[in-house]
């Protein structure tokens, strides 16, 4: 069993890409999934050689790319942009969103389109050797376990994959169901400690967290967001992160 430690640079919009990896780099986290809509958009292409050129001073890799293309939204065509832009990065993993309602909104016809545009862009990301990855999050169709291995069962592409995070708003037993059911399909994991609409410090949730891990094994683990939306907060949480890896792995 082994994982990767990161951030998702979300967590810190306000702040620049080099303040985000200066601040990895002292508390110890090695992996970024930047995201497109404030720290990297997809069409600044010299605003992208920048970061990989802090990424490189910093000692900090590129884990992925978190996107806010929405399948049923835009067009699958837009996809390229992404892609283009996550290899400038360094990385193969583009995050996106199935969707921009819950499974059990769908019409039949509504989810008979949303799955095709899912396969013709399984499609692009094989021929492009990426994978894109659907987040476990409400709002979306992938918000139960069932709608999300539905999905993937569908698509069935090596290239089209899952993301998982704990749902804040279902109990610890039911976030394993969903972790066992969906893990041989996970590529990232989200890392926080919320309860409902509560955020709490991440070391207040680690015998929950290490029951998450048991269900999982080499994925990059990235911490999203802070429990007080504070900068100075990551290197308790990032502290916090490595204890529970190291506690998991004993």
């Amino acid at each position: 069993m082994s994982f990767k430690l990161g951030l998702v640079s979300i967590s810190f919009r306000k702040h620049s890409p080099e303040e985000i990896l200066k601040a990895m780099k002292e508390c110890g986290l090695e992996y970024i999934e930047w995201g497109s809509d404030v720290h990297a958009p997809c069409n600044d292409t010299e605003n992208l050689k920048s970061i990989v050129n802090l990424q490189k001073e910093y000692g900090i890799g590129c884990s992925s790319y978190g996107t806010y293309f929405r399948f049923g939204v835009n067009e699958v065509s837009e996809i390229k942009g992404y892609v283009d832009a996550a290899k400038i990065l360094g990385t193969d993993i583009i995050r996106l969103w199935c969707g921009a309602k819950n499974s059990q909104d769908y019409s039949e016809a509504e989810k008979s389109t949303l799955f095709e545009q899912c396969k013709e862009a399984a499609k692009i990301a094989e021929t492009e050797g990426v994978v894109l990855c659907m987040e476990c999050h409400n709002n979306t169709y992938t918000n139960t376990k069932e709608s999300a291995l539905e999905l993937m069962q569908a698509v069935n592409s090596k290239h089209f994959r899952m993301y998982w995070q704990p749902n804040q708003y279902r109990t610890v037993e039911e976030n394993i169901l969903c972790a066992k059911l969906l893990k041989d399909y996970t590529y990232h994991l989200h890392v926080f400690n919320w309860e409902g609409d509560n955020k709490y410090p991440l070391g207040d949730g680690k015998e929950v967290w290490k029951k998450y891990l048991d269900c999982f094994d080499g994925n990059a683990l990235l911490l999203e967001f802070m429990p007080d939306n504070e900068f100075s907060s990551l290197p308790t949480e990032a502290k916090a992160l490595k204890e529970i890896v190291e506690e998991t792995l004993q």
